[in-house]
């Protein structure tokens, strides 16, 4: 029971805090233009990073051992779905984020903006996968 609780809480808040940021945060950002988005998205993100890894992280830990100890097999495809977001990570938004990142990007260029714009859709993707994982998690819980 305390793993099934540690999974859904992590997947949950990961989830809850990836839809925040794709539905809310991340259009205002936009919306307040290029110069805020590009001052904004470097402190964002070292605050928002540490805690993503470890959600992720100890949410998909936590979903594995309840279906290792006994549990059904939606928490182990729940795990996987939530550690899945590190790849997608890794390889649609890293790219991005490293340029955002990155002491030679001028926040307010054109470059800045397309980058916001590209990272949006992206991030979608992310919220996604880390919603299926929480559906599954609590799927398995009812079931």
């Amino acid at each position: 029971m305390l793993f099934q609780i540690i999974a859904l809480f992590c997947c949950g808040t990961f989830f809850g805090a990836a839809l925040y940021i794709s539905l809310a945060q991340h259009p205002a950002t936009l919306e307040a233009g290029v110069r805020v988005g590009g001052l904004f998205f470097p402190p964002m993100y070292k605050r928002a990073a540490p805690l993503q890894i470890v959600l992720a992280l100890i949410g998909f830990i936590a979903g594995g051992l309840v279906w290792f100890l006994g549990g059904n097999i939606l928490w182990l495809i729940g795990a996987v779905f939530l550690i899945s977001v590190v790849p997608i990570t890794l390889i649609l938004i890293k790219p991005i984020n490293d340029v955002l990142l990155s002491s030679d990007n001028d926040p307010e260029s054109e470059s800045t903006q397309a980058l916001l714009l590209k990272w949006g859709p992206q991030h979608w993707i992310r919220t996604i996968v880390s919603g299926i994982s929480f559906f599954l998690y609590i799927y398995a819980v009812v079931a």
